[in-house]
């Protein structure tokens, strides 16, 4: 493809995906952008019992703790202008059949690999072995078809290295690069950590460059570790043989006044959508600076922009129905809203 070309625009019966292609970023298409739309009832929801599903982390695992209502499993995500195709677990395993696909990143990533795993056992459930290689990578292998499904966990993407100084965040050095590449579908996702401060924050100091700091503005810091990724698939990634996904920006729902509720200060109490398809609060700077990044990636990167559609979810976060007790307004019940991005990423590969 000459360096002329605008953009490739992959083309399905049921959908139009948008792709970022030398540098060239599509918020939509002209056809149906799938990412614009509402949630509405559908009673044929969920795609899978979560009960029969022994993978489901006690994070994610709503109902195993307690959550008395299953409303919020009975959502659709129905673009504007065009249909998704539902989900079709056999016709995924067959296409794949021999390949590899690892979701990288945090504990969102972890959510979507769930329930990934989730939808494809509900097809399958005899063909499925688990094997955790180490502390990084976890991987299903559905021996009949040949599919690993992983997750590689990466909060930053970019290194944390151990140094004489203590624990060191390097903006500008990717080193796992080797292990993500040799795999057919990578799903890249960070932004969780990039705020966390105090005992959970895993560094000391941050490397940008030659200077070495105690701290710098996070958004910065942000913008420069995507932007050491995109030049890493720039530089190293073959994608005739890897197609790369990069998960939009998972939203939390712990401030009511972003969906006009202001005496609202967590996601406890909610069980239904926002209504329509805007977001009062609109959209993060960090969903910006991740467009603004993506736009000089030369190579063919698809954005799961599941931002807006995932913030009219404020009912779908498990709260503190999870193993821990805790409240968690920022990941996602499975089975739950992680099968709609799930259910996107199948759209986009079968384009």
């Amino acid at each position: 493809m000459g360096v002329g070309y605008s953009c490739l625009v992959l083309v399905s019966i049921f959908v139009i995906c948008p792709w970022m292609c030398l540098g060239k970023y599509m918020s939509s298409v002209e056809k149906c952008n799938v990412y614009k739309g509402s949630w509405v009832f559908d009673n044929s929801y969920p795609l899978y019992n979560s009960s029969a599903c022994p993978h489901i982390g006690k994070e994610f695992d709503c109902q195993k703790y307690g959550r008395p209502d299953h409303q919020y499993l009975k959502y659709r995500w129905q673009p504007s202008e065009c249909d998704l195709p539902r989900f079709d677990a056999q016709d995924f395993l067959k296409r794949f059949e021999g390949k590899k696909i690892m979701f990288i990143g945090d504990s969102v990533s972890l959510n979507q690999w769930q329930s990934l795993t989730c939808l494809l056992h509900a097809a399958v459930p005899t063909s499925i072995k688990l094997h955790t290689h180490d502390f990084s990578v976890s991987t299903f292998l559905f021996q009949d078809y040949g599919v690993s499904v992983k997750v590689f966990h990466s909060v930053y993407l970019v290194d944390i290295e151990e140094e004489q100084i203590g624990r060191v965040l390097k903006l500008d050095s990717l080193k796992n690069g080797k292990i993500w590449k040799d795999n057919d579908i990578v799903i890249f996702n960070t932004w969780l950590w990039w705020y966390r401060r105090g005992p959970k924050q895993p560094w000391d100091y941050i490397q940008d460059g030659e200077k070495i700091l105690k701290d710098m503005d996070r958004m910065v810091a942000f913008q420069k570790g995507l932007t050491t990724w995109a030049n890493w698939v720039n530089s190293e990634v073959d994608t005739n043989k890897t197609k790369v996904f990069f998960q939009g920006i998972s939203p939390s729902h712990y401030h009511g006044k972003d969906w006009n509720e202001p005496e609202v200060n967590n996601c406890s109490k909610e069980t239904q959508p926002v209504s329509g398809s805007t977001y009062p609060a609109g959209l993060p700077q960090a969903a910006y600076v991740l467009k603004d990044v993506l736009k000089k990636i030369t190579k063919p990167v698809h954005l799961l922009d599941i931002t807006t559609l995932s913030q009219l979810r404020k009912d779908a976060h498990p709260s503190s129905y999870n193993g821990f007790k805790g409240m968690d307004c920022t990941h996602w019940c499975v089975a739950g809203l992680p099968d709609t991005w799930n259910q996107l990423l199948y759209a986009a590969l079968i384009g």
